[in-house]
């Protein structure tokens, strides 16, 4: 039997949490100022360096604003915002979801050229399989199954460059990946800049390059695919 791995929260994630349940339930409203960082911490009881951290989650998600020389307020904000999954902006630090955007366009954009080269049919089935796997997802509503088969399927590709430094690479960064992935299909769909079914054709998309051995299609499809990625991640993170 296998079970999933229960990873422990950090303080300022429950911080972040408590305050946007605040929020979310109208003790804290639109305009309200929020108490000092020395007063939250004491509030709170934990340090100073978990509420900094906090607000900036919450920062990240446009919830709250920092005026210069007054103090922190609730912004106004849309309610059907309160739905957003917070755990992405409390997963890192903007600039660190920003690095691993950039690291991965120069592993995969490069990865799918060359992918395109040398794959080989075994390639090809575990590409597709994937594929399976997300239309899956989209005809049960299978968000979880959706989410893996996207980052076994990027995956795939690296193991079809046939580059083990390459796929070594890709699996330093895997945990931050499967993270930042399953968030930023989240905010993805929740932004309607696209559906389930226009994601997975950008992937069939990307396949149908490699199958074909379309070197520069497919680093050409791979690279708006991330670009894609990039720019909903700055719109709903980076903006604020």
């Amino acid at each position: 039997m296998e079970y999933k791995q229960i990873k422990p929260k950090k303080i300022y994630e429950e911080v972040a949490e408590a305050i946007f349940e605040m929020i979310k339930t109208g003790v804290l409203k639109p305009g309200d100022k929020l108490d000092s960082v020395q007063q939250l911490a004491e509030n709170f009881q934990v340090g100073r360096a978990a509420i900094r951290e906090a607000l900036t989650a919450l920062k990240a998600m446009g919830l709250i604003e920092l005026k210069q020389g007054e103090g922190t307020y609730v912004r106004e904000f849309d309610p059907a915002m309160l739905s957003f999954p917070i755990s992405i902006a409390a997963l890192m630090r903007k600039e660190d979801i920003a690095h691993l955007v950039e690291v991965r366009k120069l592993l995969e954009v490069g990865a799918s050229g060359v992918a395109a080269r040398k794959r080989t049919e075994k390639d090809l089935e575990a590409m597709q399989y994937t594929l399976q796997q997300m239309e899956q997802g989209i005809v049960t509503g299978n968000e979880e199954l959706g989410e893996q088969a996207d980052f076994l399927f990027h995956m795939a590709i690296a193991a079809a460059s046939q580059n083990p430094i390459l796929v070594s690479l890709m699996n330093n960064v895997s945990e931050m990946m499967i993270e930042t992935m399953r968030e930023t299909r989240r905010i993805w769909l929740f932004s309607k800049q696209a559906t389930s079914e226009q994601l997975l054709d950008e992937h069939m998309q990307i396949f149908a390059a490699i199958q074909n051995k379309d070197e520069e299609a497919a680093q050409e499809r791979m690279r708006n695919h991330l670009s894609n990625v990039e720019n909903v991640l700055k719109k709903y993170l980076f903006s604020s």
